[in-house]
């Protein structure tokens, strides 16, 4: 088994919060293949997803929402960090806000939630025992990549530099369009976008890995889901989708080009 060490900046963990886990759970069990695996936590169970048959490939987990003035169903990741409390203290100085103080949590570690200045929301983790290192090739079913969906691109890139150590490259998408590239020791670990449909507040928007994009949104669509965005082509990225679950998350699959796939483990 190879050592785990802290790898601050990569994005760890996905949970999908929502009131009815009941409706969620074979929703992405027939879309994706994912397993749900009961985890005990003290007085309390975690519903745990796994990508595979064994708990060596769990990848997030299913939780209710702890506050109902955040309003719909939505998926939060959690990014590594060194030092939850010091980063906290760090989104507060620069316009973000702590939605949530850092706590920790029994046989995990520390975490802490976030909110940017333009209001999408982020959970920090410090994992007790390290993060599972970068892999080159990502299987189908799980997490490879995470993108920010925001009304200030300029403004969040600046945020996420001072608060987490980002550094960020820019990508021409054409006329009027920029992508840009979030990276933490020389590896890229998710995009910023000012893409955002009116009425749709700045957010993150996990990734998963599919291999058939167009055959996953027509499964989703048959269960229940909405589809934002149908599969297309991105040219010299993959093809990818965004999906709405029956519960009101969205959700974005993408099946990577191979040079891709390694960049973005």
């Amino acid at each position: 088994m190879s050592e785990r060490k802290p790898l601050p900046g990569k994005f760890v963990w996905f949970e999908l919060e929502t009131d009815d886990t009941a409706k969620a759970k074979p929703f992405y069990a027939e879309v994706l293949g994912w397993k749900t695996v009961p985890f005990p936590m003290g007085d309390r169970t975690y519903e745990m997803i796994c990508a595979g048959e064994t708990t060596d490939t769990m990848i997030g987990g299913y939780a209710t929402p702890k506050k109902k003035t955040r309003g719909a169903a939505q998926w939060i990741s959690y990014v590594s960090v060194e030092d939850v409390d010091a980063i906290a203290k760090a989104a507060k100085a620069n316009g973000g806000k702590v939605l949530e103080p850092p706590f920790e949590i029994p046989g995990v570690g520390r975490s802490a939630r976030i909110a940017d200045p333009q209001g999408a929301e982020l959970c920090l983790l410090k994992n007790a025992e390290g993060d599972p290192p970068d892999a080159k090739n990502v299987p189908a079913g799980r997490f490879f990549w995470n993108e920010l969906h925001t009304s200030n691109p300029v403004k969040a890139l600046a945020f996420y530099e001072k608060v987490l150590g980002f550094s960020h490259k820019s990508m021409d998408m054409g006329p009027g369009s920029t992508y840009y590239i979030l990276s933490q020791g020389g590896v890229d670990r998710g995009g910023v976008t000012d893409h955002l449909t009116e009425g749709e507040a700045p957010h993150w928007l996990p990734y998963v890995n599919v291999s058939d994009p167009d055959a996953t949104v027509s499964r989703a669509r048959k269960l229940g889901a909405t589809i934002p965005m149908a599969p297309e082509d991105i040219p010299g990225v993959g093809r990818f989708g965004v999906l709405q679950d029956p519960t009101g998350a969205a959700l974005a699959i993408m099946k990577p080009r191979p040079m891709e796939r390694e960049r973005t483990a």
